[in-house]
């Protein structure tokens, strides 16, 4: 051999990092082959839901700059009173029923109120956004949840949590994170596995000495096992959205005591409504007015209360429409804010009815809410947004990737429309009997509690079964 051709050879010999083909007993056969099958099935789940939830994260910074106009203002001098700026949304919408404010959190920024609006979909509320110092109304959007999402990134979470195609929809959400988490897992034991069998191989760093398929599997598992805590705390996050899986942990949660608490509002002494003929029914919407008109002008006078009682920086003030129900003032979730506190007053009499600490919350309450304030890129501020995005363009990379390694094990001769094969079947029977039972016991519960990912994995083992019948037919 030349000594060019030696060199060559030297070089091929040392960029095949791939593991001996004797070192590939135990469970590796077993886990390549449902790493390959839902990354090729579930990979495009995967990559909406990320790209999706990648632009959603930058979605509280965007919408500051989109909704300027109406978040901001340049009037300068004394505040007025919240009394005076409710009142001057009502005029503005008085077709609709007041039911909360949230004052203006820091100088230059606009007091929302907002209103109760039949026309507007589920946990959808109108909002009149109202400069306080002239106690002028700038304008007025519809706002979504808890956390008051603008119009654009309610768009980008509908599109991220259905697709906006409604509650079936949801399937493809749920179905990405009920697979994310056992993509990454998987993921992480293969390339754990090549970096112990493989010469050459590296855990963490990528080898910019390989090319061609060798380099695109070494991006794809450094970056993968890099952002795999990442994936799972997504996966297992995500959830708690979703509609069956869901449905199971908060099941789980109740059982365990682990629920988040909620005040008491209803006022234990309050006079019941008013019921029976038709003069009652006929009363019912003016008295409903007139008491909500009374409690608007209460609003100042609780919030000073709630504020003497340590509910502190940017809030949101109920106003309850009938007289069993006490106003309730709550801290708005911030970044860098790691406690929401609530506090429940009786209008009337002035008493606080009842305080709802976050200290006091069940642990497993108080980390259900950190993650989910994570998840959603609020807990951090910016720092969390950029963290996910990168995220997600990271695991956009892993995705591609990992379908470029499947176009390029397909053969170069034959039909147009050859693929790269699949691992090899019959990894479960490399397992001891004891582990097979195991295996189908810890599948079979896993499946049981996330639904879609039993559902799907059932799927795939029939249409192997399948397959691998009609070959055998086929080459007897």
């Amino acid at each position: 051999m030349s000594a060019p051709e030696l060199e060559r050879a030297q070089t091929r010999a040392s960029n095949d990092s791939s593991p001996p083909k004797k070192q590939v007993g135990g469970a590796r056969p077993l886990i390549l082959r449902l790493h390959f099958y839902a990354g090729i099935l579930i990979g495009p789940f995967i990559l909406i839901a990320a790209l999706s939830g990648g632009l959603y994260a930058m979605a509280p910074t965007i919408e500051k700059f989109v909704y300027s106009d109406y978040l901001q203002t340049d009037t300068t001098g004394q505040i007025a009173s919240l009394n005076d700026q409710i009142r001057s949304a009502q005029q503005y919408r008085p077709d609709l029923t007041v039911s909360a404010v949230r004052p203006s959190p820091a100088a230059g920024e606009t007091t929302r109120v907002l209103f109760t609006d039949p026309s507007l979909g589920e946990s959808e509320r109108l909002a009149v956004f109202v400069d306080p110092v002239l106690a002028q109304p700038v304008g007025e959007l519809a706002v979504y949840g808890s956390s008051g999402s603008l119009p654009l990134r309610t768009w980008i979470s509908q599109l991220h949590r259905h697709l906006h195609l409604g509650e079936p929809g949801r399937l493809y959400s749920e179905l990405a994170a009920s697979w994310m988490w056992v993509v990454a897992l998987g993921g992480v034991y293969l390339w754990f596995r090549r970096y112990r069998t493989a010469r050459n191989a590296r855990l963490l760093t990528i080898d910019r000495a390989s090319t061609g398929r060798s380099r695109t599997l070494n991006w794809h598992g450094v970056v993968g096992i890099w952002i795999a805590v990442a994936l799972v705390f997504l996966s297992a996050t995500g959830l708690t959205w979703s509609t069956y899986a869901g449905e199971n942990v908060s099941n789980l949660r109740t059982a365990l005591s682990w629920t988040t608490p909620s005040v008491v509002k209803t006022l234990g002494d309050a006079p019941p409504p008013a019921t029976g003929g038709h003069e009652g029914h006929d009363m019912a919407p003016a008295a409903a007015g007139t008491l909500t008109d009374t409690n608007v002008g209460r609003v100042d006078t609780v919030l000073g209360i709630a504020r003497y009682n340590g509910i502190t920086g940017p809030v949101e003030v109920s106003i309850p429409a009938n007289a069993e129900t006490a106003f309730t003032v709550a801290q708005t979730r911030q970044p860098w804010v790691y406690s929401n506190n609530t506090i429940a007053i009786d209008g009337a009499t002035q008493k606080v009815t009842d305080e709802l600490w976050f200290s006091d919350w069940p642990l497993a309450a108080k980390l259900s809410a950190w993650g989910i304030q994570l998840h959603m890129g609020l807990l951090f501020g910016l720092a969390n947004q950029i963290a996910l995005t990168a995220l997600a363009l990271a695991l956009v990379s892993v995705v591609i990737r990992g379908y470029i390694m499947w176009w390029r094990r397909r053969p170069t001769r034959g039909s147009d429309w050859a693929v790269g094969r699949a691992p090899a079947r019959g990894g479960i029977r490399n397992l001891s009997p004891l582990s097979i039972v195991a295996l189908v016991a810890v599948t079979a519960l896993v499946g049981w509690f996330v639904p879609l990912l039993g559902i799907s994995l059932l799927a795939f083992l029939l249409i192997d079964v399948c397959i691998a019948a009609f070959k055998r037919r086929v080459t007897t």
